[in-house]
């Protein structure tokens, strides 16, 4: 991996314990990964969780070490994990770690490129410290609130673009064929890994990625902050920052993108007919499948 905690800060400067705690985060993160890495292959027990997704021995394991490992780094914060059970603990806690151990785990399995390990630290619903770790191409993303973003330690910038027309665009075919009224979109593959996708806008290799509803926390959290320390907003379709550690922790349609064509995209919103609401509405009890 050519990240190293020396590049956490970016562009700025350390202050008090940040920087301990990001040496900490990215730290836990790559090994995560480098785990997650060698587990994989034919042999790695596997089965389907109750909204039809899939999860690995290695989910399990990577959930574990990091759970182990971020604790240690910040004792009095709460948990919440896509492969862990929610007891509700958490909203009582000033603070917590927002982790998907594998995002993108059917590119996990199918030995694709587009997984990641992410992990971001949330206070008062918003992160402010995160780490995405994409292994199989040793990409480490970090971001802390203040401070910039960074890939492998250089600093990001999100696309300036400004208009629609020809933007480099990913996301369920739904939703972007909902802008073919209205210009012609250089289409991406999709990135199988939600918080992947959307670093890559952070990074200006996508300038809008749409994300369908159901998207959860562990989803999110550690790309928007990258995102948003790169130039850029993932909002609701009505413009809504995302709100993190609610009771139900999922969303509903998203958008990301750089400012000038995140502005451009809710201006665009009415005549494409894409909701605004900031949340699909919640079923207690369930967890339903992304439309990623």
């Amino acid at each position: 991996m050519s990240a190293n905690p020396s590049g956490i800060a970016g562009p700025a400067a350390t202050r008090g314990g940040t920087d301990d705690l990001m040496r900490h985060l990215v730290e836990a993160v790559a090994e995560a990964g480098v785990m997650a890495r060698e587990m994989r292959g034919a042999d790695l027990a596997s089965w389907t969780k109750e909204n039809d997704s899939p999860v690995t021995a290695a989910d399990m394991a990577v959930d574990g070490f990091l759970r182990e490992r971020l604790a240690a780094a910040a004792p009095d914060a709460g948990w919440l994990s896509e492969e862990s059970a929610d007891t509700g603990a958490r909203l009582g806690a000033g603070r917590l770690w927002v982790v998907d151990p594998i995002d993108g785990t059917r590119a996990f399995m199918a030995g694709g490129a587009d997984w990641a390990v992410s992990a971001a630290l949330v206070e008062e619903g918003r992160p402010v410290a995160a780490a995405l770790y994409a292994p199989a191409s040793e990409e480490m993303f970090l971001a802390v609130r203040g401070r910039g973003a960074t890939l492998n330690g250089a600093a990001i910038t999100a696309s300036r673009r400004p208009a629609l027309e020809g933007a480099r665009v990913a996301g369920p075919t739904a939703a972007l064929d909902a802008f073919r009224p209205k210009a012609a979109l250089n289409r991406l593959p999709r990135v199988r890994s939600l918080a992947l996708r959307l670093a890559r806008v952070a990074s200006g290799e996508i300038d809008l990625a749409l994300v369908g509803e159901n998207a959860h926390d562990w989803d999110l959290a550690a790309a928007d902050l990258i995102v948003e320390e790169a130039a850029g907003r993932l909002t609701s379709y009505g413009g809504a920052s995302i709100l993190y550690n609610r009771p139900v922790p999922r969303h509903g349609a998203l958008l990301c993108a750089g400012l000038p064509l995140h502005a451009v995209v809710l201006a665009a919103r009415e005549a494409t007919g894409l909701p605004a609401a900031s949340s699909p509405h919640p079923v207690r009890g369930t967890t339903p499948r992304a439309s990623r």
